[in-house]
């Protein structure tokens, strides 16, 4: 059996997004099946929307930052009832049995890798996974995520569902807390997280950023000093001072400014995803401190959870501006200019004007 989807999908790298049907699955035993409220707008949906990492099958439907309501559930699933607020992010399965899976590091799946929520082989209907600029979506109970926030927030949740994990799971991995000086390269939808998130740890915040004009939203964000990093003698006063820097800009850049900048053990470390690559750092910068460079994506489905709860403890969402579905082409163009302050998000009541 089947439920009849109402969606807005790339058909094709070079066109504008458009109104699209396809079928989802009705819930199985263990499924979830939520009415989709709120879809944040990642740079990936862009990237895949457009092909510009290659290997996206069209038609496309964008969309990992999901929140709604639940529908249904099936005769399995008992952390979840209908009406209960829920969320889906960057990943809805995974092979369950790999030494990364039964470490609760799903994103990391060695059997096969990871399902993601859109542009991935769908292992039960074939063809590939569609995600949230949809109506609703089916999911399996294992990859659900429990909305504890108050519903009047949840268009501004939406984006911890990947903006939110992406950085709370490095500064976790490497257990930051009060006494720990992180820095912030780059204040983005990713940037705008990592700062509200490390000051709620009890680190000192640094953010650095080419842009003059970002200098007091970062401080209002929470960020504790802020570095013009264009400017060296700024750069000069931060030394040898960091325990931990997270580069969150999807442009090739000089990662020995930043490496630096790091002290002995310190680690740099790289959640943007350029399309070119970086230039080779300089080896001695990380051998005469024992530095490292380390990349980090997402986090597993138990991290997720965390992070939500950690998010709703301490009041945390994200910077958002809200935007029918209808311009969402428009909002691509905008976030290739920067552009946002600091994430979009679509109403997905839109989709019901869509023709």
């Amino acid at each position: 059996m089947t439920s009849s989807a109402r969606a807005y999908a790339a058909h094709s790298a070079d066109k504008p997004l458009a109104p699209f049907s396809f079928e989802r699955r009705d819930p199985g035993p263990k499924d979830v099946a939520i009415d989709i409220l709120f879809c944040g707008v990642c740079h990936s949906d862009l990237h895949a929307a457009r092909n510009d990492w290659g290997g996206t099958h069209y038609p496309c439907v964008p969309g990992h930052e999901i929140v709604g309501r639940v529908t249904a559930v099936g005769s399995e699933v008992s952390q979840f009832k209908p009406g209960d607020l829920a969320g889906v992010g960057c990943l809805v399965d995974s092979c369950g049995h790999c030494p990364s899976c039964n470490e609760g590091e799903e994103q990391y799946c060695e059997g096969g890798g990871l399902v993601g929520t859109y542009n991935s082989p769908d292992k039960l209907r074939g063809g590939y996974t569609y995600g949230g600029y949809s109506d609703h979506i089916v999911v399996d109970q294992g990859f659900v995520l429990k909305i504890n926030q108050p519903e009047s927030d949840l268009a501004a949740v939406a984006p911890l569902l990947c903006a939110g994990i992406t950085t709370y799971s490095p500064l976790r991995h490497w257990k930051v807390g009060p006494g720990h000086k992180v820095g912030v390269v780059g204040l983005g939808g990713l940037g705008h997280m990592a700062v509200k998130i490390a000051v709620a740890l009890g680190a000192h915040v640094v953010v650095f950023t080419t842009s003059p004009s970002k200098r007091e939203d970062a401080l209002r964000l929470g960020a504790h000093d802020v570095v013009i990093s264009t400017l060296p003698d700024e750069m000069k006063d931060h030394r040898t001072s960091f325990d931990l820097i997270i580069d969150t800009v999807a442009a090739s850049h000089n990662l020995d400014d930043f490496l630096v900048l790091l002290k002995r053990d310190g680690t740099l470390t790289l959640v943007g995803v350029p399309a070119e690559p970086h230039p080779s750092p300089s080896i001695m910068n990380l051998l005469l401190r024992r530095r490292s460079i380390s990349g980090s994506i997402i986090g597993g489905i138990a991290e997720t959870q965390e992070m939500l709860d950690f998010c709703n403890t301490h009041g945390i969402t994200a910077d958002i501006e809200m935007i029918p579905i209808q311009q969402i082409d428009e909002a691509y163009d905008r976030m290739m200019k920067s552009d946002i302050k600091y994430r979009f998000v679509i109403d997905m009541q839109s989709l019901k004007q869509a023709g």
